[in-house]
């Protein structure tokens, strides 16, 4: 194992990811404050607009997941993340302190964007500073922030709804938006400290600046031999770079490659169980007050199996962990699916909903994240990892989209064998095609992955 510094390397990937706890909170915590805000914006059997709050943020994501490529090339990642950042601090408090519903929407709208920016560029820039035997743990850290998001969202909506004290129909979904922006402002002015990324800095041509960042990770050796590294793929590439070199027949699989695994990790089907949770539990004979309790195990399940990823990530692969959730969640799915369709409730649906979850957590939620920042090339990344998070969140909206109508025509049952399928056809798909990536630089896995 390289020797790097370690407080540093640390410090700098976790402020980063603190997008992703941001990102997490903000996309989970609408669903708790949904029947409130329906309520005071008098929107209550208008299916019109309830779908446009419940959606206008995901608009918003596919604006800020295609941008933010170009202009994490053109401003630098760090500028950018600071740039998302603020946008969080500021929607957080608007969304919950507008009147009106048309501005409620307009902020919405640009949270997504922030949400859309966060969930590619946290973990680029991580991949693009951490050395690389600590590269997966690191990278995974951004989705341990993204499910401490989740968690805290649930955990925040479950006591505004349970405290007598707090609760109240003016007041409970505000500050549901609003618990967001103490995180924030913390992720704002800690994001002052980080650096610029070192491989930003060596293709903007401050190579100085880029010496002295990898320098301070791990080392004047480390320095200079990462920087020559970054010279010589440049080199190999000066001739091609953006969106040139990104449909150029070299990176036309990796980018394939990056799309499918992106899409597969919304149509595995684990993310409607988050989305849909109280139909689900419903469905499996809970009422209310036990299906809020039962969506917080769902999230502290997310928890705790995140950091077996963080464990494993370095030391099984990329590979074997997306071979072991894509084939464990085919077999949970059919056995739901089975559970529902012979109408079993009870203990039994919570246990194989959190085993679905854990399954989750410790493979396809991180660890796709790990492979997406870095399976491309320098010169490509920041743009093809827009592509690959629109890819994405299109996916997810197509996801969400679709569950209420499999769920009506097929029931519960036909729907989680609809997803069983998929996740067979992903097995087949990463057992040939996957290629393992651990422990090999982003300049290594570029001209390898490019042959």
């Amino acid at each position: 194992m390289e020797n790097y510094n370690k407080g540093f390397v640390y410090f700098i990937c976790i402020v980063s990811a603190m997008g992703g706890l941001l990102f997490g909170y903000d996309w989970v915590v609408i669903g708790g404050a949904k029947i409130f805000y329906e309520q005071y914006f008098g929107i209550v059997g208008n299916p019109s607009m309830q779908e446009l709050a419940m959606s206008i943020a995901l608009a918003g994501c596919l604006i800020g997941a295609l941008t933010a490529g170009l202009l994490a090339d053109k401003l630098g990642r760090k500028l950018l993340l600071l740039v998302s950042a603020f946008m969080f601090m500021v929607t957080a408090y608007g969304t919950g302190a507008f009147n009106s519903f048309a501005l409620f929407l307009a902020v919405r709208f640009f949270g997504g964007i922030a949400i859309g920016i966060a969930s590619g560029l946290s973990p680029m820039y991580i991949a693009e500073v951490a050395p690389a035997s600590i590269r997966g743990r690191l990278v995974s850290l951004n989705q341990l922030t993204i499910v401490v998001g989740i968690l805290a969202a649930q955990v925040v909506n479950w006591l505004l709804v349970s405290d007598s004290d707090v609760w109240n129909r003016e007041m409970a979904w505000r500050w549901m938006f609003w618990a967001a922006a103490f995180p924030a402002f913390v992720f704002l002015f800690m994001a002052l400290f980080i650096p610029e990324s070192p491989r930003w800095l060596a293709m903007s041509g401050k190579k100085d600046m880029a010496l002295f960042t990898l320098s301070k990770i791990g080392g004047r050796e480390y320095a200079q031999r990462e920087l020559r590294t970054f010279e010589e793929a440049e080199m190999q590439k000066k001739s091609q770079g953006g969106l040139k070199q990104l449909f150029s027949k070299s990176c036309r699989l990796m980018l394939v490659l990056g799309i499918i695994v992106a899409m597969f990790q919304q149509w595995c089907g684990t993310n409607v169980i988050f989305n849909y949770a109280q139909e689900i539990f419903q469905s499996a004979g809970y009422d209310v007050d036990n299906t809020f309790i039962n969506i917080v195990v769902t999230g502290i399940a997310n928890l705790v199996f995140t950091f077996v990823a963080i464990y494993t990530v370095d030391r099984l692969g990329r590979r074997v962990l997306m071979l072991v959730g894509a084939g464990g969640l085919a077999g949970i799915y059919a056995i739901l699916g089975t559970c529902y369709y012979m109408e079993v409730n009870g203990v039994m649906m919570v246990v194989l909903v959190v085993l679905a979850i854990a399954c989750y957590a410790m493979s396809l939620g991180p660890v796709t994240w790990v492979l997406l920042s870095e399976i491309f090339p320098n010169r490509i990344r920041a743009v093809a990892m827009s592509v690959a998070t629109f890819a994405l969140w299109m996916a997810s909206c197509i996801l969400t989209y679709t569950f209420p109508f499999l769920n009506t025509f097929l029931g519960t049952s036909g729907t989680f064998w609809i997803y069983s399928c998929i996740c067979i056809a992903g097995f087949v798909f990463f057992f040939f095609r996957l290629p393992e990536t651990k422990g090999k630089s982003l300049e290594e896995l570029g001209k390898v992955l490019s042959e």
